[in-house]
C-alpha cells in the first residue's frame, strides 16, 4: 500500500483553558525553530572562512485563528493575566490527527503565554465569518511523529 503524506486540515489544540481544552481552530502557523548559527574564526587559522557553529535555538509565535464565539472571553481572561510580569504560563499541544482522529504527529508548546490579540476585519458588504486571532509567545517547541 502506498504512503501518502498527511493533510494539514484535521487538527486540534489543547491550549489548557478553563471550556473544555480542545478548542477548534480554523488556522494555526509558526510552528517553527531556528538554530541560530554562531561564526567564529582565530586569527591564526589558516583558513579564510569562518568556522560555524550551532548555537541558541529560536522559537517563533504561534497564531492561532477561529470563528468568534458569543461570549467566550477565555482568550481576553488568559491576555489580561500579563499584567505586571504574572503570567499565566500553559503547554500548548496542537496534534495533526489521522482519519480515525488519533493524534499522528504533534507539536507542545512550553510555558506559552499570549502576547496579541486580534479582532476581526468589519465590513458591511461582507459574508464571511468572524474571525479572531491570537499570537502564543513560548519557551520552547517539540515535535513528536508517531
Amino acid at each position: 500500500m502506498a504512503e501518502y503524506p498527511l493533510p494539514a486540515f484535521h487538527f486540534q489544540v489543547d491550549w489548557g483553558g478553563s471550556k473544555g481544552t480542545e478548542i477548534g481552530f480554523a488556522e494555526v502557523s509558526g510552528l517553527n525553530i531556528e538554530t541560530q548559527v554562531i561564526e567564529y574564526r582565530d586569527g591564526a587559522s589558516k583558513e579564510y572562512g569562518a568556522v560555524k557553529m550551532p548555537g541558541i535555538p529560536k522559537y517563533g509565535n504561534i497564531t492561532m485563528k477561529r470563528g468568534i464565539v458569543p461570549k467566550d472571553n477565555d482568550f481576553f481572561k488568559w491576555l489580561n493575566t500579563t499584567a505586571l510580569n504574572k503570567v499565566e504560563r500553559r503547554t500548548l499541544t496542537i496534534s495533526l490527527l489521522n482519519e480515525n482522529h488519533e493524534p499522528v504527529m504533534t507539536w507542545k508548546a512550553v510555558n506559552a503565554f499570549p502576547v496579541k490579540i486580534e479582532g476581526p476585519g468589519l465590513k458591511a458588504t461582507g459574508n464571511e465569518v468572524a474571525i479572531e486571532s491570537i499570537e502564543i509567545a513560548h519557551e520552547g517547541l517539540t515535535i513528536e511523529n508517531e
